[in-house]
């Protein structure tokens, strides 16, 4: 399964060139996790808060601008015993047109101990419902 979420570009992230600026792909990856881990129903409560990324990145293919609406597009492409790798695809959601790819690598943490721990069980079954064994469909 792909997990889904809409943004719409605010005027505030576009730069002096017109279009998205680089570093505000990453607020919108950061939103779709957000949305995709309260979908999982992990908790989201900060003080208990259990997940910290670990690396990201997002490779840049076509431009963005104000007011479009931008599809994410967001799976599981490897699940680890401490860390899973997210993937999103960017694209128009009115044109299909792909706009940036995304990754994220999500270590289980405990704030508390301040130390990586197995990613629980429950956690993991949910995870690999939005595994895609097809990485190449995101691009």
């Amino acid at each position: 399964m792909t997990h889904i979420t809409y943004v719409t570009v605010r005027f505030c992230e576009t730069d002096a060139l017109g279009h998205v600026n680089n570093t505000s792909y990453f607020v919108y990856l950061e939103d779709a996790r957000i949305q995709f881990f309260k979908e999982l129903r992990a908790e989201t409560n900060i003080a208990k808060w259990c997940f910290i990324v670990a690396s990201t990145k997002c490779d840049f293919l076509n431009q963005a601008y104000f007011d479009q609406c931008i599809k994410i597009e967001t799976n599981i492409s490897k699940i680890g015993n401490k860390s899973f790798q997210m993937v999103h695809r960017m694209s128009d959601a009115k044109t299909g047109t792909l706009i940036a790819l995304g990754e994220a690598t999500i270590v289980y943490f405990n704030f508390q101990l301040q130390k990586s721990e197995p990613i629980p069980k429950h956690l993991r079954e949910k995870l690999l419902y939005y595994v895609s064994h097809h990485s190449e469909q995101m691009k």
